[in-house]
């Protein structure tokens, strides 16, 4: 496919948020007009800098960025800001816009479509504050999607969509003429658009681009990744060979002095010749999530649920029981309470949902509201262990830690600074701490970097203790033990 004019240029662009915290470092590339680009790398990398350094809310520390005169750009926010909360549909779309949309409610509904949001007759007029976290999540990427701007960013757009969303997003993508940019771990859905990647190297701070899908551009990362790999060991067998010969030769001392020393230059220069293996690609160390000591019987009972239908709260009756080692996957689609159900159930607040007394739970949340932002990693987890285990052991946490890549400055830095991909990290080692009785899981892969996935599917399958799983990423919950599924879309639709 041919693309038209450079839409985006980076010419030597350097950033930092500190000193000691460079992001960015004499980066230049470029994307043009009509190109669907994903951004990868590994968490913490950047990807999100380089949005606000695109918007315009970030200003680099060197070089230039040129944007096409009069592009217009969008991003799809992950928040809605409180101050937005009671406007209405209309005036939340409305306010996307400097000049007043006189057809706006023809072009919410066809947005809307786009990201499969369930049609109500008064849809314009409902306030934002009365839709659920995953609604909310579409009308933010609606709200970017209806601006049909030249340059489109999209930040994790598939965390809040079930199947179909996923499936109209990716045709609207398809058909879309202008310039996309996208930070996402659904390998799927990007295959099915992307035609070049955007590569940030956590640890060299510079960018690659390579043409192709992402798959493609995966498989040739890691391909190139081996050859690195295997050249080193060849180098530093040959290495080895040369500073053993040196030594032989010192020893015998005399002329053979001269021979040692040559051989410690070649030794020298084959070091130089080492190829700098991308430490980028590394993954979390396998985890465990112990259980809580000495529990058994029913860990929870449900003898109702309360849904939600066209925004109104109903109760289905049902009688299910879960006990220690049992994993139940809560399924159903966006806006029927799922979230609300997981929130109520971890604070015991749950009506016909309970749980047995002096159950531990554990509870991730997709937004990470579990976390004191405020707090550094270090202090969370030093907060959860004194609590559990009545003690701080330093070294463990620091090890626990770095299992999860939170290392170096990261370890003291608030978790309101840190990467989304980072705070989830944080929240899987607080987990391991917590030894759950009960473990309450909302969408545990949103924002984790892909190579990470299989080792908390892993830590999820071996769980030995009782698990109310929510998931929309169907090869994640398929690389985990499910004993029982309750689809909450077939019981609301079941009769009383």
């Amino acid at each position: 496919m041919s693309h038209g004019e450079v839409i985006i240029r980076f010419e030597g662009l350097s950033f930092e948020y500190s000193a000691i915290k460079p992001i960015l470092d004499e980066v230049s590339f470029s994307i043009r007009r009509g190109m669907k680009v994903t951004i990868m790398g590994q968490n913490g990398a950047g990807k999100s800098t380089l949005f606000g350094l695109i918007t315009g809310t970030l200003k680099p520390e060197d070089g230039v960025i040129h944007i096409t005169k009069n592009a217009t750009v969008a991003l799809s926010r992950q928040v809605i800001p409180r101050d937005e909360l009671d406007l209405t549909v209309r005036e939340f779309f409305q306010k996307c816009f400097k000049e007043t949309i006189y057809n706006i409610d023809k072009r919410i509904d066809d947005v809307l479509e786009i990201v499969h949001l369930p049609q109500q007759t008064d849809i314009h007029d409902r306030k934002i504050k009365m839709f659920s976290g995953g609604q909310q999540a579409r009308l933010l990427l609606a709200s970017a999607l209806i601006q049909e701007p030249d340059i489109l960013l999209l930040d994790e757009p598939t965390n809040n969509l079930d199947k179909q969303g996923i499936a109209h997003l990716t045709d609207f993508l398809v058909q879309y003429k202008k310039t996309v940019i996208v930070i996402s771990h659904d390998a799927t859905f990007l295959n099915a658009f992307t035609d070049a990647v955007l590569y940030l190297d956590v640890y060299t701070k510079k960018i690659e681009q390579y043409v192709g899908n992402y798959t493609h551009v995966r498989d040739q990362i890691a391909a190139r990744m081996e050859r690195e790999n295997r050249k080193n060991a060849l180098l530093a067998k040959e290495i080895q060979a040369k500073k053993d010969q040196a030594n032989k030769f010192a020893m015998k001392g005399g002329n053979l002095r001269a021979v040692a020393k040559r051989m410690r230059t070649l030794a020298d220069e084959l070091e130089e010749e080492k190829v700098d293996v991308r430490k980028e690609d590394k993954t979390i160390r396998p985890f465990s999530i112990p259980v809580q000591e000495n529990i058994s019987g029913d860990i929870l009972v449900f003898s109702s649920v309360s849904l939600l239908k066209n925004h109104e709260p109903v109760s289905r009756q049902i009688s299910l029981a879960i006990r220690k080692n049992q994993h139940l996957l809560l399924s159903g689609p966006n806006g029927i309470g799922k979230s609300t159900l997981l929130e109520n159930l971890a604070h015991s607040r749950a009506v016909g949902g309970e749980i047995t007394k002096g159950i531990r739970v554990g509870y991730y949340r997709q937004d990470f509201s579990t976390l004191d932002f405020q707090d550094t990693p270090y202090k969370s987890l030093s907060k959860t262990m004194l609590e559990i285990d009545g003690k701080i052991d330093e070294e463990y946490i620091r090890s626990l830690l770095s299992g999860f890549l939170i290392v170096g400055q990261m370890v003291h830095t608030p978790i309101g600074s840190l990467s989304e991909g980072q705070k989830g990290l944080v929240a899987f080692a607080q987990l391991v701490l917590i030894r759950p009785g009960l473990l309450i899981l909302d969408e545990p892969t949103n924002h984790i970097n892909f190579r990470h996935l299989p080792l908390i599917a892993k830590a999820l399958h071996d769980y030995e203790g009782a698990m109310v799983l929510v998931s929309h990423v169907h090869e994640f919950v398929e690389q985990i033990r499910v004993d029982e599924e309750l689809n909450l879309g077939k019981l609301l639709e079941a009769k009383k």
